[in-house]
C-alpha cells in the first residue's frame, strides 16, 4: 500500500511539473508579446518626437470694415486686429500661431455700432446716428442730451428756411381738448404751437457745430429730413453710406498710359510711370530684366568701381493716404542665396538719397530682411522719391549692393 501511495505521489508531482512548465511557457509568450507591443509604441512615439512641428499657420485676412497688423504666420508670432470707426470687434483681437499649425482664439469680425438702437432720446426726440456718437434732436419744449428736461426754446439757427422742400406742415391730433403736433424725423417744430411749421434740420451743421465725429469721411450734403455723404473725384461711396474707397483706374483700364509706361494706382487717381535703368557710366551699364528691375552687366575683373556699383536696381511705387499714423512699415528688402553658393552672413541697409529723408528710417527686421519705416506723418498731396540700398557682406568682405528706388504718392485725403 505504501508502494502504491508513493507511485501516486510521484505521478501527482510529475503532473504538477508539467502544469508549471505549461504555465511558464505561456508566461514567457505573454512577456514576449508585451515586449513587442512596448517596442512598437516606443518607436512610434520616438518618430512623432523627431517629426518637426508645423512651421507656420494659414494666412489670416483682415475682417470686413477692419484692419490686420502682422504679416508673419510663423509659430509663436502674433497677428492683431482692429475695427474701423463706427464698428466694434467681435472675436479675438490677437491671435497667436501655435506649434500644431493652428491659430489661437476666434475669427474676428467687425459689427456696426448702432448708437440709436437703444432709443436713448426721450419725449419724442429724434436720434441722429454719428460715428461712435449720437445726438438727440428734441421737440421744441424739451432739451438736454436725451431730451429729458422741459424747456421753452427758440427755433434753432441751423434750420433751413429758404427752400420749400425743407419745410413741411406738422401732423396734429386733438388729444383731451388739446392739440398735439409733431414733425417727421429729421424736422424740427418752429413757430408757435398754434401756427407751427416743421423745418428741416441741417444735420451736417449740427455735428460740425458740436465738434463731434464727422458724419462723413469727406463731404456731408444736407437733404430734406436727412443727409447724404459724397466723395471726391476718383473715389466711390461705400455701402455704409459714409466711407470713401479709391477707384483703381489701372485694373479697370481707365488710364491713358502709353505702351512705354506702366499704370500705378494712387489715391483718387493714377500715375503713368516709365522705370528707366541708370545710363551707362564708365564700365558700369545696366540691362532691364523685368518692367521694374535692372541688372548690372558683368564687370571687368580689375574694375573696382564697377563691382561697387549696385548689382540690381529695382523700382517700387507706394500710394499712401494723407496723415498716415507713424510709425508704419512701408517697404521690405530681403536677400536670397543663389543655389550652390553661400549667402551673405551680414547685411547693411541705408537711405542713399531722396527728398524728405527725415521722415523715414531703415531698420533690420531679421537676419536677411530690412524694413523702411515711416517715422513722421506725411500730409498730401505730394510725391516723395527715396533711394534705399542693401549691401551684402560675407566674412566681413563686401559682396554686392542692391538699390531700391521708391516713389511714394501721398494722397490729398486721409482715406
Amino acid at each position: 500500500q505504501s508502494c502504491l501511495s508513493r507511485q501516486q505521489l510521484l505521478a501527482a508531482i510529475r503532473q504538477m511539473q508539467q502544469l508549471l512548465k505549461g504555465q511558464e511557457t505561456r508566461f514567457s509568450e505573454g512577456l514576449r508579446t508585451m515586449r513587442s507591443r512596448l517596442s512598437t509604441i516606443h518607436a512610434s512615439l520616438a518618430k512623432a518626437t523627431l517629426e518637426p512641428p508645423a512651421a507656420s499657420c494659414p494666412a489670416l485676412q483682415a475682417p470686413a470694415d477692419g484692419r490686420k497688423f502682422g504679416t508673419k504666420y510663423l509659430v509663436h508670432h502674433e497677428v492683431h486686429f482692429t475695427c474701423d470707426p463706427g464698428f466694434q470687434l467681435l472675436g479675438s483681437s490677437t491671435r497667436t500661431c501655435q506649434a500644431n499649425g493652428s491659430w489661437t482664439g476666434q475669427e474676428p469680425r467687425c459689427a456696426e455700432i448702432s448708437e440709436c438702437s437703444s432709443s436713448p432720446c426721450q419725449n419724442g426726440g429724434t436720434c441722429l446716428e454719428g460715428l461712435n456718437h449720437f445726438k438727440c434732436l428734441c421737440p421744441q419744449q424739451w432739451t438736454g442730451t436725451t431730451c429729458q428736461y422741459q424747456a421753452q426754446t427758440a427755433p434753432p439757427g441751423w434750420s433751413v428756411t429758404d427752400d420749400p422742400a425743407f419745410s413741411r406742415q406738422p401732423r396734429c391730433a386733438q388729444i383731451a381738448q388739446t392739440q398735439q403736433c409733431s414733425c417727421d424725423p429729421g424736422f424740427h417744430m418752429s413757430g408757435t404751437a398754434a401756427n407751427g411749421i416743421c423745418q428741416d434740420l441741417n444735420e451736417c451743421e449740427v455735428f460740425q457745430q458740436d465738434g463731434g465725429p464727422r458724419l462723413c469721411a469727406h463731404a456731408c450734403v444736407n437733404i430734406p429730413g436727412s443727409f447724404r455723404c459724397s466723395c471726391p473725384d476718383g473715389y466711390v461711396l461705400l455701402g455704409d453710406g459714409k466711407s470713401c474707397e479709391d477707384i483703381d483706374e489701372c485694373s479697370l483700364s481707365q488710364d491713358n498710359c502709353t505702351s512705354g509706361s506702366t499704370c500705378i494706382n494712387t489715391g483718387g487717381g493714377f500715375q503713368c510711370v516709365p522705370p528707366r535703368c541708370p545710363p551707362p557710366a564708365g564700365n558700369v551699364s545696366y540691362v532691364k530684366t523685368s518692367p521694374f528691375q535692372c541688372e548690372r552687366n558683368p564687370c571687368p575683373m580689375e574694375s573696382r568701381s564697377c563691382h561697387q556699383a549696385p548689382k540690381t536696381v529695382s523700382f517700387h511705387y507706394l500710394p499712401l493716404p494723407s496723415g498716415l499714423q507713424a510709425p508704419a512699415p512701408l517697404f521690405r528688402m530681403a536677400t536670397a542665396a543663389a543655389p550652390g553658393r553661400p549667402g551673405p552672413d551680414s547685411l547693411r541697409f541705408g537711405i542713399a538719397g531722396g527728398n524728405n529723408r527725415g521722415h523715414f528710417v531703415v531698420q533690420r527686421s531679421d537676419r536677411h530682411t530690412g524694413e523702411l519705416i515711416l517715422v513722421q506723418s506725411l500730409r498730401g498731396p505730394q510725391t516723395i522719391h527715396l533711394d534705399v540700398d542693401m549691401a551684402e557682406y560675407l566674412d566681413r568682405v563686401f559682396q554686392a549692393k542692391h538699390l531700391s528706388k521708391i516713389t511714394i504718392f501721398v494722397s490729398a485725403y486721409e482715406f
